[in-house]
């Protein structure tokens, strides 16, 4: 009786764990967010459609929001809660150098930035 109380117990604990965070979706890419870093703050990826795999592993939200040289965003994520994940599309991404940032007050200016660019 008191192995089958444990056992829901850690079966409760662990079914809380995680959020509702996805798995990285095959060929995508990697974003690991940090107060105030990304990792990688560079990234290459081809035209077209990318997919954009995005982690919070620091301890408070953050997003990545994708713009071009004209500071019009081209993608980006919702905000994401510490210790979850996110995944999003941009859809038809044209060649050429983008910046990434993180758009929560004060996190760019942080260092919270990177450079996408896509051959």
């Amino acid at each position: 009786m008191r192995a089958a109380a444990l056992a829901l117990a850690v079966g409760v604990l662990l079914a809380g764990c995680g959020g509702n965070s996805p798995s990285q979706p095959a060929g995508s890419i990697k974003v690991t967010m940090t107060e105030y870093h990304f990792d990688p703050s560079t990234i290459s990826a081809p035209s077209g459609k990318v997919v954009f795999f995005v982690v919070n592993a620091g301890t408070i939200s953050h997003d990545l929001v994708i713009r071009d040289s004209t500071n019009t965003k081209v993608g980006g994520s919702e905000l994401i809660s510490a210790g979850d994940s996110f995944v999003f599309t941009v859809d038809s991404i044209a060649a050429g150098t983008y910046a990434y940032f993180c758009d929560q007050p004060g996190h760019e200016g942080l260092g919270m930035k990177g450079t996408l660019t896509v051959s």
